[in-house]
């Protein structure tokens, strides 16, 4: 069955709202749905296998490339794609992108397999490659999907539907671990890839066979060099950014600094060829809509908080809490739960009332109030707590999905929808990137002083057996990289382990020279401990006289010291236990401060964000029917 494809003038939009019936709508609402869970389902449900794939591909170098890549082909073609599908319409570039999506899981699947041979370096460079090719089809299911909501729904009814997206984010952040886990641990890692291909098979199946063109009506004129631009622009931007958060490269290193002296440069290149072109990919009037503008700068914002709520509160948990890292994964739900009921209810009511501002407001003052609340995580919270403060900050995040790009897609023309989508989307992933680097600098620095600070008073009251290994793990964590500090553990039972059989050895150690000494009367034994500081005065006494000491006295002596050395070991190894229970406390303390810095920090940015939306204009969503909409959209700010 083809898709109903109602007639054009010329140039002229058609207002898909109007002439598609709802059952048409809802068909192709899910296969946009179920293009959009692949994407988000991609960059969940490989991190629980790679430790799996890094291992079997021996390319433990390149770990975090596989992810690496895919944002960084997912984010720099976000604008293009949007740009893109309002010249030759959603349709075609969704189905593009879910083609190159599809094609690059199913290579990501055979990565590594004897008959791709050495191509692109073989093993794990393959996946690295194939997963580049991955992300360039994600990102026009990414922004493409937003834009199809405004063609496919009257303004007051757009609220509604796009608190679904969120939910489909959502609900993919919490299937992702547990698919991954399972589908590594009892099928195969390539099957994480490979699940992609039916559900991508099925969501072709109804864009194609239900979704028109959809069109925005736009001259088919191509920004390439605009596009280009960008590109050379984000690239070096985010790999610095990259490199420099995980300390791959010092930040002040000739590599950084000349990536971050050429996205300058582009920059400034692009914004002025996108001053002078007809149809330039961002089209730089849009920044004179308040709207777009306080829009962007609040989701930039947003975009920088929110992932950073997400990576360290699995830190949190890993390093504080104790739990493992697939745990960790999993133990997010309840803020996936928050931003779901966040999402869909703020949907509704904007749908219902026909207002969004007040309930942007209303969501970042609950995100900052839970930012502010994890402020105050220590190593004592109790897990319900945790818990608590990842439901509020859900439901405050949750809003934010839906409906900046709500205001946005309203506040445009609608041959612009599909820029400003996009382009919404491309500032807050820039901001992901952009805040995970800050964060990262600032957990390392914070880390750094923390651990030195805590660590270094346990050392000083630790025993001279222990002080030597209490320093040299505070030298390593102190000279290590950022993720190597961050995603180190203290391991307190090895360390136990380690220190008790060093107490128990020194001790042997000591038993049997006395024995030799008092016994035997070895020269060396009696030798080495007369010249041992801490032998007692009275035994050294006794040693400096052993050939007139009678047999029995000896006897008796060496019985006196064998059972005074047990007693001495006992101690010791309790002293022990007590600094190393001291020293993974003084290593929670560390951590959980430095986490802590880091949602006050977060405070500030949803401050910010805040601020932005104040600047946005009061105003409300028309019902359906309306003004024309076919020819302009709810309220177009000129």
């Amino acid at each position: 069955m083809t898709a109903p494809q109602p007639p054009t003038i010329g140039n002229e939009r058609i207002d898909y709202a109007e002439v598609l019936d709802q059952r048409t709508k809802m068909l192709i609402l899910f296969g946009v749905l179920l293009g959009l869970f692949l994407s988000a389902l991609d960059q969940t449900i490989v991190a629980t296998a790679l430790p799996r794939v890094a291992k079997e591909l021996n390319g433990l170098s390149l770990y975090s490339w596989v992810t690496t890549i895919y944002l960084l082909t997912n984010t720099v073609t976000v604008p293009i794609y949007g740009k893109l599908s309002d010249i030759y319409g959603r349709k075609p570039v969704l189905l593009f992108g879910i083609v190159v999506f599809l094609i690059g899981s199913a290579l990501c699947g055979m990565a590594g397999e004897p008959f791709l041979g050495n191509f692109a370096g073989g093993g794990m460079m393959q996946l690295v490659v194939f997963r580049g090719v991955q992300g360039l089809g994600a990102g026009a299911l990414g922004s493409v999907a937003f834009a199809i909501i405004a063609d496919l729904f009257a303004p007051a009814e757009r609220a509604r539907y796009q608190g679904l997206f969120g939910a489909v984010f959502g609900l993919s952040s919490v299937i992702g671990p547990l698919l991954g886990g399972f589908l590594t641990d009892n099928v195969s890692w390539r099957w994480v890839f490979y699940v992609n291909l039916p559900l991508g098979l099925i969501a072709v199946f109804f864009i194609l066979s239900k979704m028109p063109r959809l069109a925005s009506g736009l001259k088919p004129k191509v920004d390439y060099l605009g596009a280009a631009l960008i590109v050379l622009a984000s690239v070096p931007l985010l790999l610095a950014l990259t490199w420099g958060a995980d300390r791959t490269y010092a930040w002040t290193s000739p590599l950084i600094l000349s990536m971050f002296g050429l996205t300058i440069v582009a920059l400034i290149a692009f914004l002025f060829v996108e001053s002078r072109h007809e149809s330039p990919i961002l089209p730089l009037s849009l920044f004179s809509n308040k709207t777009f503008l306080w829009s962007s700068i609040a989701r930039f914002m947003i975009g920088a908080a929110f992932l950073g709520a997400i990576l360290f509160l699995s830190l949190y948990l890993v390093q504080v809490q104790g739990v493992s890292a697939t745990a960790a994964g999993t133990a997010t739900i309840p803020l996936t739960i928050g931003l779901i009921i966040g999402a869909v209810g703020s949907g509704q009511i904007a749908s219902r009332l026909g207002v969004y501002k007040p309930l942007m407001l209303i969501g970042l003052s609950v995100a900052a109030l839970a930012f502010l609340w994890l402020s105050t995580l220590g190593p004592d919270t109790p897990y319900w707590q945790v818990v608590a403060r990842m439901v509020v900050l859900g439901l405050g995040l949750g809003p934010a999905l839906p409906l900046y790009t709500l205001a946005m897609q309203s506040a445009v023309q609608p041959t612009q929808i599909g820029v400003a989508t996009s382009s919404g989307q491309f500032f807050q992933q820039i901001g992901s990137t952009i805040g995970t680097a800050i964060f990262g600098a600032i957990l390392t620095s914070t880390l750094s002083a923390q651990l030195s600070t805590n660590i270094g008073k346990v050392a000083q009251d630790a025993p001279p057996s222990l002080r030597s290994q209490i320093e040299r793990f505070q030298n390593t964590s102190g000279a290590s990289s950022g993720a190597s500090r961050a995603g180190a553990s203290f391991d307190a039972d090895a360390i136990r382990v380690q220190a008790e059989q060093g107490i128990k050895q020194g001790f042997a150690q000591q038993r049997d020279l006395i024995t030799r000494a008092l016994r035997d009367k070895d020269p060396r034994a009696i030798a080495a401990l007369q010249g041992d500081a801490q032998t007692p005065p009275q035994l050294r006494g006794l040693l400096g006289n052993i050939d007139n000491v009678p047999p029995a006295a000896t006897q008796q002596a060496l019985q006196g010291t064998l059972q005074g050395l047990s007693q001495a070991e006992t101690q010791a190894v309790t002293q022990a236990d007590t600094t190393i229970g001291q020293l993974a406390r003084a290593f929670k303390v560390s951590f959980s401060n430095s986490i802590s810095r880091i949602y006050l920090i977060s405070v500030l940015i949803a401050a910010l964000a805040l601020l932005a939306t104040l600047m946005l204009p009061n105003l409300r969503l028309p019902k359906r029917g309306q003004g024309t909409a076919a020819s302009r959209p709810a309220h177009v700010e000129v």
